[in-house]
């Protein structure tokens, strides 16, 4: 006879590697959740985690800090002197495509689906910034002189910054030449053609100022 603990919960019922690997999954897509991690998922979790990262230095130039979370699927590429850096506690998720110069700060989240190319001059992302899915940061451009086709002309890059806690939402995209201040917001689908001050909330295509988060009410924890 099944126990009632079964009958809620049928995982119980699966081998235990079969549960690792769903478990994986989830964290593949919500990898926010890896911090949080108790030490019975941490048995599998880190070894899985430091294999996943080792494999990814062996190859190209890209450095991880502590506790840093890799997603299988991302794909990450960074030829010597366009190097990727993940600084402690960020973590990159599913289907995510990076290719080198990009430095991202301490406790960053880049969620599944974004694709950023840092061109010559890079792509700097300060610290605690939370990146929704499928967000896209090119930090370089094509000329475009109409006396020669758009694959003939010369590449440009200024490169792409934002600040410590900047909050990009679902869809974003970022042009190059963009700096983008702490604290600031991004709504979701705008398209950010220009510098965006701090602490202020733009959203839209092209991007405009909505509002300013100082005039928010302030977060009081309990």
């Amino acid at each position: 006879m099944q126990m009632a603990n079964d009958i809620d919960r049928p995982w119980r019922n699966y081998p235990p590697e079969q549960l690792i690997e769903q478990h994986k999954q989830r964290l593949n897509f919500m990898p926010w959740l890896y911090p949080s991690l108790k030490a019975k998922a941490l048995a599998w979790a880190l070894p899985w985690q430091q294999s996943l990262q080792a494999r990814l230095s062996a190859f190209e130039t890209v450095h991880f800090g502590e506790r840093c979370f890799i997603a299988e699927t991302a794909r990450l590429f960074a030829e010597r002197g366009r190097d990727i850096v993940v600084g402690d506690g960020s973590h990159i998720g599913a289907d995510s495509f990076l290719h080198g110069p990009v430095r991202i700060g301490k406790g960053v989240g880049i969620n599944h689906g974004c694709s950023f190319d840092g061109g010559k001059l890079g792509i700097t992302i300060g610290d605690h910034c939370r990146i929704a899915a499928n967000v896209k940061i090119y930090a370089f451009n094509h000329g475009l002189g109409s006396n020669a086709l758009v694959v003939d002309q010369p590449v440009t890059s200024r490169g792409v910054t934002l600040g410590n806690d900047v909050w990009l939402g679902t869809g974003v995209s970022i042009c190059d030449g963009v700096e983008i201040g702490d604290h600031a917001v991004i709504g979701m689908g705008s398209v950010v053609t220009k510098a965006v001050p701090a602490y202020e909330i733009w959203a839209g295509n092209p991007a405009k100022k909505i509002g300013d988060r100082r005039d928010k009410p302030d977060y009081h924890p309990g």
